[in-house]
């Protein structure tokens, strides 16, 4: 059963849906100018977010942890005359190549698509002992997000509002954040709940980064691409491939292409609706609806849970994020 708060008059909606593509997204749009970045834009769901905004003229850089395998991506599409695609590398589990990739940019930056992810089939741990899933796919993304903020601000100037998309999960339907253990230190690891964590982190993220940044031009949005088929899945446990096919088989989830998983990003990257509005969290090209934390998936597959919105475990999450750069090194921004 779905919520009728599908419908809800407040929500944003547009004219694409979950069948849309990315390539529908961009037609017609000229990007000429634009300059984004964009996190594992190598592969998968990043590849065809490079592509669309590449083809419609946007001047994109990828920033990749393994450069030849992007080089492999790019080499199947062309770039128009107007655009171009460079890759620059990126370790998102490394604050070090974080803060040399951010000192490398040069100038404004109109848009920051924080795409890169990672699924572990088992308990990893970064260097400095944060676990992998979380210091990859969230706190990495916000160590760089707040190294280029001042290259937003720049590109906020030059076209009237930068964009930043994080791009989350259904998974973050799953779980809260436990402020209380978030390295998962006492609790027993569950590789399908630390996933859960750090996608409703990236969607908080994006909730405290434009109350914090909106007043210099600067907004951020989460996306909801879905199920693609990608290398995500290597390490994938036995659980969680059944809860996909189990899900599958009930219609609550089906797979969608590369391309139509980058829609709902270039949605949120360059649709006039998301212009100047921040905070929202998007799944088949609109805004979702929210419901309970107690609510089932099942019940609720393109809705969103209250605390992935919640303001003030964003706030609490910036806070404890800045200390935990802190503790691992790096300078706060």
């Amino acid at each position: 059963m779905v919520s009728s708060l599908t419908s809800a008059p407040d929500l944003i909606t547009t004219e694409y849906d979950g069948s849309s593509t990315a390539t529908q997204v961009v037609a017609g749009r000229d990007l000429s100018g634009l300059r984004a970045v964009v996190t594992g834009g190598g592969s998968g769901i990043g590849l065809a977010t490079t592509r669309a905004l590449v083809e419609a003229g946007a001047d994109v850089t990828i920033a990749a942890r393994t450069i030849a395998a992007a080089a492999e991506g790019i080499r199947t599409f062309s770039a128009p005359a107007r655009a171009r695609v460079r890759i620059s590398r990126l370790d998102l589990a490394d604050l070090r190549s974080i803060a040399q990739f951010a000192a490398d940019w040069d100038g404004p930056l109109h848009l920051l698509i924080n795409n890169a992810g990672i699924v572990t089939g088992g308990l990893e741990r970064t260097p400095q002992g944060l676990e992998l899933q979380f210091a990859t796919n969230y706190l990495g993304h916000f160590a760089l997000t707040r190294r280029l903020h001042r290259a937003l601000r720049l590109g906020a100037g030059d076209r009237g509002g930068a964009r930043i998309v994080n791009v989350s999960s259904t998974a973050l339907m799953r779980a809260n954040l436990d402020f209380d253990d978030l390295q998962f230190q006492q609790r027993p690891y569950q590789p399908q709940i630390a996933y859960a964590q750090s996608k409703t982190a990236n969607s908080l993220f994006s909730v405290e980064s434009t109350r914090r940044w909106r007043d210099h031009g600067v907004i951020a949005n989460t996306a909801n691409p879905g199920g693609v088929a990608s290398g995500l899945q290597r390490n994938f446990t036995p659980e969680q491939r059944a809860s996909l096919a189990a899900a599958e088989a009930a219609g609550t989830f089906r797979y969608k292409t590369p391309d139509q998983g980058a829609a709902t990003t270039l949605t949120a990257a360059i649709h006039p609706a998301f212009a100047h509005t921040g905070g929202h969290y998007l799944d088949d090209c609109r805004e979702a609806y929210t419901v309970p934390d107690d609510a089932l998936l099942a019940d609720h597959p393109h809705g969103v849970k209250r605390w992935a919105l919640d303001p003030d475990a964003a706030r609490e999450l910036w806070r404890v994020s800045t200390r935990l750069l802190e503790t691992c090194g790096s300078p706060s921004r």
